[in-house]
């Protein structure tokens, strides 16, 4: 039985005081049923983990470097995330593709830095509105999760989290509906299973895009989503909380 793990990503937002005000609510609201995961901007990471000392609130980045060291003025290194207590990073998210141009083949090589640093990917993957009416949203998910599955082994993959997030209803208030969203995920299951069966039933696929307390229930009850990626809610302690009180016992 996978467990349900319910992930805040925080994006550019927050400041010291509230992430101090965020943390104690999330530490003392927070049910023992799910994991639960933070992605604070890279300036608040330490202060977040600091906050989470003794607790089972997992830290993560939002981006990470493919290389270990060097003159890349402004990244941070998987092993850098490592050596201040981060657990997870966020790797190929809508909005570093979109943004800052990432194809798949970076995110493959950011999954690899990831997993050599030991810490536990989050590989975002997802189609836009283009792409669903146009009716090729498996073509473009086959293509993002090949292109990594082409780069690890059957025990890698095992470490990994992933996360489908259709870029059409990120930050937008539409969420994909549970039926369509569970399509998409069961779809994934089984190109992981065609890399190795018995590991990708072990492995959790989040769904996100604007996951909020009304659609969680439905969408975490689905057999194939093992939780959410949550964006605009997880800047909320009551908003994020209620998101992982909607997970069945």
């Amino acid at each position: 039985m996978r467990r349900i793990l319910v992930a805040g990503n925080w994006k550019m937002n927050a400041n010291q005081a509230m992430v101090s005000s965020l943390l104690s609510d999330i530490v003392a609201g927070s049910p023992d049923k799910v994991d639960v995961a933070v992605f604070p901007p890279a300036v608040y990471l330490s202060q977040a983990i600091a906050a989470l000392q003794n607790t089972s609130i997992a830290v993560g980045g939002q981006n990470i470097n493919a290389n270990v060291s060097g003159a890349y003025t402004g990244e941070i290194a998987a092993n850098m995330l490592v050596d201040i207590g981060c657990s997870m990073a966020l790797v190929g998210h809508s909005e570093r593709r979109t943004l800052f141009g990432e194809t798949d083949q970076d995110v493959l090589a950011k999954v690899q830095a990831a997993l050599a640093a030991q810490l536990t990917p989050v590989i975002c993957i997802g189609e836009t509105l283009e792409e669903r009416e146009q009716g090729t949203t498996e073509q473009v998910i086959a293509n993002q999760v090949n292109a990594v599955l082409e780069g690890l082994s059957s025990d890698q993959l095992a470490k990994c989290v992933w996360a489908y997030e259709p870029v059409w209803a990120i930050g937008t208030g539409k969420t994909a509906t549970p039926d369509q969203a569970q399509q998409v995920h069961q779809f994934v299951r089984q190109l992981l299973a065609a890399k190795d069966a018995e590991v990708a039933q072990k492995v959790r696929i989040l769904y996100g895009g604007s996951v909020n307390p009304q659609s969680a229930a439905d969408l975490f009850a689905q057999a194939d989503i093992d939780g959410g990626l949550v964006g605009g809610a997880s800047l909320k302690a009551e908003q994020f909380l209620a998101i992982c009180n909607s997970v069945n016992e």
